[in-house]
């Protein structure tokens, strides 16, 4: 490699971002002051694992809801996760929440990476992100952008996820001085609208002369990733409890998968059909033909899906709500699922 090539990759990518940056209402736009902490630090957290256009309209939501810090850290524990609800990876909520609540106890967002670690919700990736954004600190961001950019840059060899390092270690390399926020930020725009995982647009990219992916002719071979393991799948039961107009809604626990959210009531997730064990109350219950489906991260659900009413008097844990207004309980998208399913019998 060149020696110059780490600061020609800066120079030609900053000059290139200077004229095509995304518009998003989380930045400020290139060459201005850093954007405001609280509204970088949101963005981050709801871009883990979920992309920018899901995000937005959330991020909306929020901002408006609770413009700040202590807007937040004021807010409700259920209505914060219903607000979340069908933005998945709900322990992403409940680490917000305390998080802006140490925020708000300590009267601002740490600057430096190190600090900014030591909350809730932020690792190293969110870290280096919010101190390159948010306040300018140089710092080597790479989230999965990046790593397919600088994978095809170098053309690393080692498959993922082993080549992490390397990567980070390689991005470090091409990291510069200043303008470190709008570098982590030009390296995602491209690699999210140029460098694209499929049919990369390789005419297009100001970084192609100095590209070893390209040279090879075949950058969409980049990153090499190891063979996946297939997800092991597990089986359950969500329960449909009517009383009249309304349906038993219960609080999935606070710790756990889904955990502190509005649910309906579900028995055992496990490697075989638990049938009707758990079910909520002593009823008629009737197993629909319908089942429903929902991936999580590790595995893969399937659903039966069991309906019965309830006597008039039926006390059961939980909270009776009107079915008419299934949509504003926040329910999670599996469970959002099987309500429609439900709706439609």
């Amino acid at each position: 490699m060149p020696d110059n090539k780490p600061r020609e990759i800066a120079v030609d990518l900053l000059a290139w971002y200077d004229s095509h940056a995304r518009a998003l209402p989380w930045r400020a736009p290139p060459g201005a002051n850093a954007a405001d902490p609280y509204r970088v630090w949101l963005s981050e957290i709801m871009l883990q694992q979920t992309q920018v256009a899901s995000a937005k309209p959330y991020f909306d939501k929020f901002t408006t809801r609770w413009p700040s810090f202590e807007a937040l850290a004021a807010a409700d524990d259920a209505e914060l996760m219903a607000a979340w609800a069908g933005l998945g990876y709900y322990a992403r909520a409940r680490n917000l929440l305390a998080c802006a609540r140490e925020v708000a106890a300590r009267g601002e967002l740490p600057d430096t990476e190190a600090e900014l670690r030591k909350l809730p919700g932020i690792g190293g990736y969110t870290a280096a992100a919010i101190a390159a954004i948010a306040f300018g600190r140089r710092a080597v961001v790479v989230d999965a952008n990046v790593e397919r950019v600088v994978s095809r840059l170098f053309a690393v060899e080692e498959p993922l996820p082993g080549a992490k390092k390397r990567i980070h270690a390689l991005t470090d390399t091409i990291t510069p001085e200043t303008r470190a926020g709008d570098f982590a930020q030009a390296m995602m725009d491209l690699g999210s609208g140029i460098c694209t995982a499929r049919s990369p647009r390789c005419l297009l990219c100001p970084l192609r002369e100095g590209c070893d992916g390209f040279a090879s002719g075949a950058p969409e071979r980049f990153p090499v990733k190891a063979a996946k393991a297939a997800k092991p799948q597990r089986h359950g039961t969500i329960f449909w409890l009517t009383r009249g107009d309304t349906v038993l809604l219960v609080r999935r626990p606070d710790k756990g998968l889904l955990g502190g959210m509005r649910a309906l009531p579900t028995g055992p997730w496990a490697d075989t059909a638990p049938g009707l064990a758990g079910a909520p109350a002593a009823a008629g219950w009737h197993l629909l033909d319908e089942t429903a489906a929902h991936g999580f991260t590790h595995f893969n659900l399937q659903l039966a899906l069991a309906t019965a009413e309830a006597g008039a008097h039926e006390t059961a844990a939980g909270e009776w709500w009107p079915i008419a207004d299934i949509g504003s309980a926040g329910l999670p998208t599996v469970f959002a699922k099987a309500a429609r399913i439900f709706g439609r019998e």
